[in-house]
């Protein structure tokens, strides 16, 4: 009996120690947007039934010149030995070339990072928390669509989207999924709207 009160507090004492040094779970979220979509991602509470924590960053970039800033911070992780479990791209189509849009995609899915993006707009995200839309809208529309469906000024750098909207998520995934549905085997210059932003939300929510 002696021996096995020593091995099991020899188990305890090694499971504290790992506990203590285990990394954290990170995911990291680099947006094209400075403020719109980060402004929102950060609100998400972090589930330590998946992840510890997410790094979201805002950056001004876009299509290839983003996923490229993402496989920077991602290596520079890996470096440093403090990589994150999951890398995400969040960036629109707007008006850059078709081109663009899908070597921007392709070169993610090379280096293992995930992209939620929309078509024209991150808006189109917002609009589909309401109702399900698959016309196409100008950045004008979405402005003035928002502000009726807010029933006040939708500003584009808010950072109260995520608190105004929570409440409408799983209508927004339902919606966003559905519409995704119909325009995923159209060529992309031809899937306008759509958006896969309904990936990362089911992921931070844990619904994927």
């Amino acid at each position: 009996m002696m021996g096995h009160d020593k091995l099991f507090q020899k188990r305890k004492a090694n499971l504290t120690r790992s506990q203590k040094t285990r990394k954290l779970r990170r995911i990291l979220i680099v947006c094209e947007g400075e403020k719109t979509e980060p402004n929102y991602f950060r609100k998400f509470p972090a589930d330590p039934k998946v992840y510890d924590d997410f790094d979201v960053r805002g950056t001004g970039y876009n299509t290839i010149s983003l996923v490229k800033e993402a496989m920077r911070i991602k290596h520079i992780a890996l470096q440093e030995r403090n990589p994150y479990i999951e890398t995400w791209c969040v960036f629109d189509k707007d008006d850059f070339p078709v081109e663009s849009f899908e070597n921007a995609i392709l070169l993610a899915g090379k280096n293992q990072i995930k992209c939620a993006y929309s078509i024209e707009a991150f808006e189109i995200w917002y609009m589909l928390h309401f109702n399900y839309y698959d016309t196409a809208f100008s950045r004008i529309q979405y402005k003035e669509k928002l502000s009726e469906l807010l029933k006040e000024p939708y500003f584009k750098n808010s950072d109260k989207m995520f608190l105004l909207l929570n409440k409408r998520q799983d209508k927004a995934i339902q919606n966003a999924k559905k519409l995704f549905c119909k325009q995923r085997f159209l060529p992309l210059n031809e899937q306008n709207p759509v958006t896969t932003v309904f990936n990362l939300v089911e992921r931070l929510i844990e619904q994927a």
